[in-house]
C-alpha cells in the first residue's frame, strides 16, 4: 500500500455523507478520487484541494463506469474503495406498486455495485479495504420502504459474502449501518427521525471504524440497538410499534 499518500475512492462524493467523508479523508492526508454526477460540484472540490481527483459518471451506466476506471488507469492501486452512492425513495401507494421506482432504486443502490466492483475492485491493494454504506433500515422493516430496504438488504448480503472471498487477498470489508443522517435525502422525510446525526458525525465514525478495520459499524447505538431488540419481538408486536411510530 502507498504509505506516503494513501488513496481512497468515494462514490456519491458531492453531497451528504459522501462529501463529509471526502473532507474527513482529505484532513488525514489522503488523495481522494471523488465520484459523482455533479460535474460543477466535483470541479469546485478539486479546485479547492489538489488532492481531489474528480471522476464524473453515473454509477448505473456500465459504459460510464468503465470509462471512469480507464481515466484513472495511471493510478496503480486504491487503498480504500468507499461505495457510498445511493438513493432513497418511497412507494407511497403500495396497491398501485411503482415498479419503475422500485427498479430505479434497486439499480442505483444494488445493481450499480456490480459495475463498480468490476471496474475498481481490481485496483484495491492487498491489505486494502472495501466499505459498503448500507442502512440501519435493514435491521427492521419500515412502511413505504419496500424498494430502499430491499436494495440495502442486498447490499448487506453482498458485503458479507464478498468479505469471505476477499480474505485470501487480505482485503478487509466493512459494512456500515448508519441511522438517520441529515442529508438532502433525509430532508425529504416527513416522519420522525430519532437520534438524527449530522453527516460530519457520521463521516467521523466511519473513518475511525475503517481505520480499525472493523467488519461492521452501526450508529447511533441508541437507535440501532433499539431496532435490533425490536426485531427480536414477535412480528405482531414490532409491527404495531413501527406502524404507530410512523403515524405520530
Amino acid at each position: 500500500m502507498n504509505k506516503t499518500q494513501p488513496t481512497i475512492l468515494i462514490t456519491g462524493a458531492t453531497s451528504g455523507i459522501g462529501e463529509s467523508l471526502l473532507k474527513q479523508y482529505l484532513k488525514q492526508g489522503y488523495r481522494v478520487i471523488a465520484c459523482g454526477r455533479n460535474e460543477a460540484k466535483l470541479k469546485l472540490l478539486a479546485d479547492n484541494d489538489s488532492k481531489v481527483l474528480p471522476l464524473v459518471f453515473d454509477v448505473t451506466a456500465p459504459a460510464q463506469v468503465i470509462a471512469a476506471a480507464n481515466h484513472i488507469i495511471h493510478i496503480e492501486q486504491i487503498d480504500i474503495l468507499m461505495l457510498n452512492a445511493g438513493d432513497c425513495r418511497y412507494i407511497d401507494d403500495v396497491k398501485a406498486f411503482d415498479s419503475a421506482l422500485f427498479s430505479d432504486v434497486i439499480s442505483t443502490n444494488l445493481q450499480a455495485l456490480g459495475y463498480l466492483l468490476a471496474s475498481f475492485l481490481p485496483k484495491v491493494a492487498r491489505g486494502g479495504q472495501v466499505v459498503f454504506i448500507s442502512s440501519s433500515a435493514t435491521l427492521l422493516p419500515f412502511p413505504r420502504a419496500e424498494a430502499y430496504g430491499a436494495s440495502k438488504a442486498g447490499v448487506d448480503y453482498l458485503a458479507k459474502s464478498l468479505a469471505l472471498d476477499l480474505k485470501a487477498a487480505e482485503i478487509a470489508v466493512t459494512l456500515v449501518h448508519p441511522g438517520f443522517i441529515k442529508t438532502p435525502l433525509t430532508d425529504k422525510n416527513n416522519f420522525a427521525m430519532p437520534f438524527i446525526m449530522t453527516s460530519e458525525q457520521a463521516a467521523w465514525r466511519i473513518y475511525h471504524g475503517v481505520c480499525q478495520r472493523k467488519s461492521y459499524l452501526h450508529f447511533p447505538k441508541r437507535l440501532t440497538w433499539l431496532m435490533k431488540l425490536l426485531a427480536l419481538l414477535p412480528n405482531v408486536m414490532w409491527q404495531a410499534i413501527v406502524l404507530r411510530s410512523h403515524k405520530s
